[in-house]
């Protein structure tokens, strides 16, 4: 399988580690990294260069992605976006892709344990609806590094959680006395991969749920997967199709 990585960063650079060490368990070359796209070598996207692969992976900048989705798009190569702070436009890309039979997949984070903890968050969100007295937050904390705040995972856990708890209509970046919004506490640490919480609190009892990611590694691994998931498939996914938790036909 023959990738191209758009963005060479931490997260290129563990993607094609993982790659390298999947080869060597195999002993045989399944994935060929074939070109890398970075800052100091955009020039180099195109059509004809992203011709020549089989997938690319996508990890740049809010002001980039869409268009690196749109090269892909072009070539007619299957692209998996892990870049956030774009998502405005995300459903007019998954239109585009549903209506021009492009391959589209993305995701805020790709790590499975931060999949099943979106999936748990849904679930718990259904449940907690019913029970008005407990408030619900969340606390992302991350990198110094990382540009955006809210990150893209605690965005998308507070999405999933405003969709289902009617209580709630509204997030803010900070914390929040009114009752219909739903507060996102975003903290910012030295060499922290990334931490999330999901907080319902009563005056009885609190339930939290929470993922905590110890390095890239995890993040990586669930790209390479989403790679090699999406080939031969058209239209948008995300990661709730690669992984299954998703049964309705697009």
């Amino acid at each position: 399988m023959k990738i191209a990585l758009i963005g060479y960063g931490k997260m290129g650079k563990a993607i094609e580690a993982i790659a390298l060490e999947k080869n060597k368990k195999a002993g045989k070359d399944i994935f060929e990294i074939v070109l890398k796209i970075d800052i100091d070598n955009r020039h180099l996207i195109s059509t004809e260069e992203l011709s020549q692969v089989d997938v690319a992976i996508e990890f740049t900048s809010p002001h980039t992605a869409i268009e690196n989705i749109h090269w892909c798009f072009e070539a007619d190569v299957p692209v998996v976006v892990g870049s956030t702070g774009w998502t405005k436009e995300l459903s007019n890309i998954q239109q585009y892709a549903a209506e021009n039979n492009k391959s589209f997949l993305f995701a805020p984070n790709y790590s499975i344990g931060v999949n099943i903890f979106f999936e748990i968050n849904r679930q718990l969100a259904i449940i907690m609806n019913d029970y008005e007295d407990y408030n619900v937050d969340l606390l992302e904390i991350h990198h110094t590094e990382k540009i955006d705040a809210p990150s893209g995972t605690a965005l998308f856990a507070a999405l999933d959680i405003i969709n289902r708890v009617k209580r709630k209509d509204q997030w803010r970046n900070y914390k929040s006395d009114n009752q219909g919004t739903l507060s996102i506490i975003s903290e910012r640490n030295r060499d922290v991969p990334g931490t999330h919480v999901v907080r319902y609190t009563s005056p009885i009892d609190d339930i939290e749920i929470k993922h905590v990611a110890h390095n890239r590694t995890g993040f990586a691994a669930g790209a390479l997967l989403a790679a090699e998931w999406i080939i031969g498939k058209k239209g948008y996914y995300s990661m709730e199709d690669v992984l299954g938790f998703n049964q309705e036909e697009k």
